[in-house]
């Protein structure tokens, strides 16, 4: 059985929540075709950093995003439904690139992974895109490298960084980055949210219950899924 953070991961702008700053400026970048060269997502665990990274990689290749541009926007609104949303979705777009910098932190994985690919150009769509995520877990050595990289980086590439701790991060990459701070999501939110799931899903469960799963969750949605998922299975 599919989870159900899984299962209603946002897959669009509208369909976020607790982060409505964030979507706000986002849309508007978009639609008024004034993007970054690198984004810098950070905040607390479980708060939608990855997801919104997807998201937005999605705007910039959505199939509908030729014809917005042809009216000066970067990209469009997606609704998630075409191919490149799709294979963004399941991780398997080729000119989409995630990265676990907590795995990955040496300086020979920038390398391979970014800097030997980075001046090749799109495959499918106008941008190559590279999500890492955990950021602050690269070593100095891989921040140097990534460095030269943000400085003068190919017209068609965008990073988004994506960190937890971004106190960690060196002050010569968080200022070639627009930054975007992830709040914890208000107990009220998630669980009017978790209400609407669990009609959705045919499951009567108490507001109250749905309250104490909110307040366990400690402001992540992705958590309180986690942990309501947990309760229906006993």
């Amino acid at each position: 059985m599919e989870s159900l953070y899984r299962k209603y991961r946002p897959l669009t702008f509208d369909s976020v929540v607790g982060q409505q700053h964030i979507v706000s400026t986002l849309e508007h970048a978009i639609t008024e075709g004034r993007l970054s060269h690198a984004y810098l997502f950070c905040g607390p665990r479980g708060t939608g950093k990855t997801t919104m990274a997807r998201i937005l990689a999605k705007a910039l290749l959505c199939r509908n995003a030729e014809a917005a541009r042809a009216e000066g926007a970067s990209g469009c609104m997606p609704d998630g439904t075409c191919e490149e949303c799709e294979l963004i979705a399941e991780g398997n777009h080729p000119d989409v690139y995630e990265l676990d910098a907590a795995s990955r932190t040496g300086v020979d994985n920038v390398r391979e992974e970014i800097i030997n690919s980075v001046n090749f150009a799109p495959v499918r769509g106008k941008y190559k895109i590279y999500i890492i995520d955990e950021v602050h877990m690269l070593t100095t050595a891989a921040f140097n490298a990534l460095l030269k990289t943000l400085e003068e980086p190919p017209a068609y590439v965008i990073f988004i960084l994506a960190t937890t701790e971004a106190h960690k991060i060196p002050i010569t990459i968080l200022s070639r980055c627009q930054r975007y701070d992830f709040h914890r999501i208000s107990i009220d939110t998630i669980t009017d949210r978790l209400a609407e799931l669990m009609r959705t899903e045919q499951v009567d469960v108490e507001e109250r219950a749905l309250r104490y799963v909110a307040k366990a969750g400690d402001g992540s949605m992705r958590d309180a899924l986690s942990l309501l998922d947990q309760c229906i299975a006993f």
